[in-house]
């Protein structure tokens, strides 16, 4: 089968392209061409950006791909510069599970007092009101939306799959570094808040998987909306504790009272659980998500190798040694 990959070229669709290729698929990448990172299989490149796609509408059609994934849909005017180039072929866009009403609640705890909202999200579970989530901060683009990318593939008879918190080798959020910094640095204890937060997480290879089960059943999947995530989830203090048991840390995890450290704030208090249900993708595509006992040790013994590029030390403070004042400020302050 050859598949066209738009954005094959960083985690998700980095992974998604590999394993295309190791089941014998032909993956076709379609980027920007700005930058080819190391260690890229080595497969089909096509450069455009979304805004002018239509340069290479015609090449496209000449390759007569059998299906197309969407790796890095951001915006309805991303979606709407593709989609007439596209072939009719079945088609994949990977999606988020923050487009729940749940998300914002989790996120800024807000819902008009009416309280939580239960748990396991599934597919049906009432979606945001308010859209653009990250607009006007800095780490985020105005236009985001996902709500505004999922109609346009739905309407062409594709599918969206809702992904839960990714996590995984190359992951550029480093969803593992609140623990792993920490233990780079060899510190002896770090501070949590409660740790109660449930929230459903996704290793890499599981979510290129669920691509793969869609694309194997074109009929089952076209115009359907899927929530993907891991089977079942520990608290974020439970989840801590596997970081560091997969990086054979002796460190303590301790609870303090008081102030946390700003990349420590996920273990404290949160109005809203993020839990999803993946049985509609387990009934109409047999899709299952792999172990985390054996897929959270894969993903930290990459991070322990790979460093982020602006920490070799593991410290992040440039050398000046004064990076972990607030965990020793929140220490201090534990019965």
């Amino acid at each position: 089968m050859r598949v066209l990959v738009i954005g094959g070229t960083r985690f998700i669709g980095r992974r998604l392209v590999e394993d295309l290729l190791a089941r014998g698929d032909e993956p076709v990448v379609v980027h920007r061409g700005r930058t080819e990172p190391d260690g890229l299989p080595e497969v089909a490149h096509l450069h455009a950006d979304r805004s002018n796609f239509e340069s290479i509408g015609g090449r496209i059609a000449a390759l007569r791909p059998d299906a197309l994934v969407d790796t890095c849909a951001m915006t309805a005017a991303g979606v709407e510069a593709v989609l007439p180039h596209l072939p009719d072929v079945p088609l994949v866009v990977l999606s988020s599970c923050d487009v729940y009403e749940a998300y914002d609640v989790f996120r800024l705890g807000l819902r008009q007092g009416r309280g939580e909202i239960a748990v396991p999200l599934t597919e049906e579970s009432a979606t945001r009101l308010d859209r653009y989530p990250y607009r006007g901060l800095p780490f985020g683009s105005d236009d985001y939306e996902k709500l505004d990318v999922e109609p346009h593939y739905l309407a062409r008879g594709g599918t969206a799959l809702r992904l839960g918190f990714v996590y995984g080798e190359h992951d550029p959020q480093r969803r593992e570094e609140f623990v792993l910094r920490r233990v780079r640095a060899g510190r002896p204890q770090i501070p949590i808040g409660p740790g109660r937060l449930l929230m459903s997480r996704l290793y890499v290879g599981d979510a290129s998987s669920a691509v793969l089960a869609a694309l194997d059943a074109p009929d089952r999947a076209a115009g359907q909306v899927f929530d993907v995530a891991e089977a079942s989830s520990p608290t974020v203090a439970g989840w801590a504790a596997q970081i560091l048991a997969a990086a054979g840390s002796s460190a303590e995890l301790v609870p303090v009272p008081g102030e946390l450290p700003d990349d420590l704030a996920i273990t404290g208090d949160f109005a809203q659980h993020m839990l999803f249900s993946s049985a509609k993708a387990t009934a109409l595509l047999g899709w299952q998500p792999g172990d985390p006992a054996a897929t959270v040790p894969l993903s930290v013994r990459w991070h322990l190798s790979n460093p982020p590029a602006d920490q070799p030390d593991g410290t992040g403070d440039g050398g000046n040694g004064n990076a972990f004042a607030a965990d020793d400020t929140a220490l201090r302050t534990a019965g």
